[in-house]
């Protein structure tokens, strides 16, 4: 399970767990518009981290971001965070 706290939006934080095929799953925000957020969460259900990021980064709501772009920006956070694996 990875937590980013977001910045700059309704929602406070985002938790979300990403499988071996770096596929995300169980998204889930804390605070924010409830309907919307639950919709996001099912839409990016088993998608590929990286289709997400490419497809939410850069949406704007106010404070020049949106729940949608911080959900990309958590998983730039989380790449960021997370070994990756030695290449022989």
């Amino acid at each position: 399970m990875f937590t980013y706290n977001t910045k700059g939006t309704c929602s406070r934080q985002i938790i979300f767990d990403v499988d071996g095929e770096n596929k995300i799953h169980n998204v889930r925000f804390i605070g924010g518009c409830g309907g919307n957020l639950q919709g996001i969460s099912r839409l990016v259900e088993g998608k590929s981290i990286d289709e997400i990021e490419n497809t939410l980064k850069g949406i704007k709501c106010r404070n020049n971001t949106s729940c949608p772009d911080q959900l990309a920006q958590a998983i730039r956070a989380y790449r960021e965070r997370e070994p990756r694996p030695a290449k022989f």
